[in-house]
C-alpha cells in the first residue's frame, strides 16, 4: 500500500472512466495530500464481446477483476455501475458508498437520421412493425416483448459508443440504452424517447454508482462516507434486497423503480417471463431507515405470485 496515493480500480471503457473520474474528483476534496489515481482493469465482460452475457455466467462479468484489484492491494477502492454488481457480497469487501443517483430510466435510441428526441405519449409507437431492436438485457427484452410482441429483439454487445455506431451503420432499427450512460457521455441528444415505467422498469441499481473498499480499511471507509448519499443508498439497498430475496441475478428479467419522499421509500417491481407473456407486479412502501425490510416484502409478494419460476427461466 502506498500511503501517498488513493487508488481507484475501474474498467477502462469511456463510461467507466467517466464514473471513476466523477468519484475521484469528489474524493480529492477530502483526501488531503494523497493523490487520487485510477487503476484500469480489463474484465471478462470487456474482453469477450461475442457471447451473450447470460452465456458467460451473467453476474460479475464486469466486476470480478475490478474487485480482485482491491482485494490483492493494487487499488484501495473500486467504482462500479451498481446494476452490474452482484447482490451477494464479495468476501473481504464492503459496499461503502453510493453517490447521488442519476436517471434510472431506459432510453430508446433511433438511427441518427431518424432521431425524434423528446417526450412521446407512445414511445414504442416510433418503432415500425417487426423492427429489429438491439439490447443485451433480458429485462429490457422481456418488457419489450410484453408490450410489442411483433418486435425482433436481437442481442447486442459492446460499449455505448459501439452500440450507437452499430445502430447508425444499419445493423438495428433501434437500441435501448440507459439514459444515465448517454448523459454521462454527452450523447443525450441521441435519446429519441424515454421509456419510463410502467413501459420499462429499470434494472436494480440502474443510474447509481457503487463504491467498494476492503472491509478492514477504516480510513478509506471514512473518506467514502463523504461522497455517500444516504437516501440513494437506502433506495438501492431496497432494490438489491428484493433481487437477493428473489434469488435472481443482475441479468434476470426483473425491473424496479424506487421513489424517496421525506422519510419514506416506495418500491415497485416487475418480474417477467423471457418471452414477455407473463408479467408479475408488486409494490409497497416503508421507512427510509428500513430498506431491506421493504425489498424483502415486495419480493415476497412476487414470489407468492410465482416469480421463482421466472427468475431462472430456460433460454428462448
Amino acid at each position: 500500500m502506498n500511503p501517498s496515493l488513493l487508488r481507484i480500480a475501474t474498467r477502462a471503457s469511456q463510461l467507466a472512466l467517466w464514473q471513476a473520474n466523477y468519484v475521484a474528483d469528489r474524493l480529492r476534496a477530502v483526501a488531503g495530500k494523497r493523490d487520487v489515481v485510477l487503476v484500469e482493469v480489463s474484465t471478462s465482460g470487456d474482453r469477450d464481446r461475442g457471447q451473450p452475457l447470460a452465456a458467460m455466467g451473467g453476474a460479475g462479468v464486469f466486476t470480478r477483476e475490478v474487485q480482485r484489484a482491491v482485494l490483492d492491494g493494487r487499488a484501495d477502492l473500486a467504482v462500479h455501475s451498481l446494476k452490474d454488481l452482484p447482490t451477494e457480497p464479495e468476501e473481504g469487501l464492503l459496499l461503502a458508498a453510493v453517490p447521488p443517483r442519476a436517471s434510472s430510466i431506459d432510453a430508446l435510441v433511433l438511427p441518427k437520421s431518424n432521431a425524434a428526441a423528446g417526450e412521446n405519449a407512445d414511445p414504442l409507437g416510433l418503432l415500425s412493425p417487426g423492427a429489429q431492436v438491439g439490447t443485451g438485457s433480458p429485462r429490457r427484452g422481456a418488457q419489450l416483448r410484453h408490450w410489442r410482441p411483433d418486435l425482433a429483439i436481437r442481442e447486442i454487445r459492446g460499449n455505448v459508443e459501439t452500440r450507437v455506431r452499430k445502430l447508425d451503420d444499419g445493423e438495428f432499427d433501434a437500441v435501448i440504452l440507459a439514459e444515465a450512460g448517454l448523459q454521462r457521455l454527452n450523447l443525450e441528444d441521441r435519446i429519441s424517447a424515454r421509456l419510463s415505467p410502467p413501459l420499462l422498469y429499470p434494472a436494480v441499481g440502474q443510474g447509481a454508482l457503487g463504491i467498494e473498499c476492503r472491509r478492514d480499511d477504516a480510513e478509506t471507509q471514512r473518506l467514502l462516507n463523504a461522497v455517500n448519499d444516504s437516501p440513494t443508498f437506502s433506495a438501492v439497498t431496497a432494490e438489491r434486497a428484493l433481487l437477493s430475496t428473489l434469488g435472481a441475478g443482475c441479468h434476470a428479467p426483473v425491473g424496479v423503480i424506487t421513489t424517496v419522499a421525506e422519510e419514506r421509500l416506495s418500491l415497485s417491481a416487475v418480474v417477467l417471463s423471457l418471452d414477455g407473456t407473463v408479467r408479475l407486479f408488486a409494490e409497497s412502501d416503508g421507512l427510509l431507515s428500513e430498506p431491506v425490510v421493504l425489498g424483502q416484502r415486495v419480493a415476497g409478494d412476487l414470489l407468492r405470485q410465482g416469480a421463482d419460476a421466472l427468475v431462472r427461466p430456460r433460454k428462448l
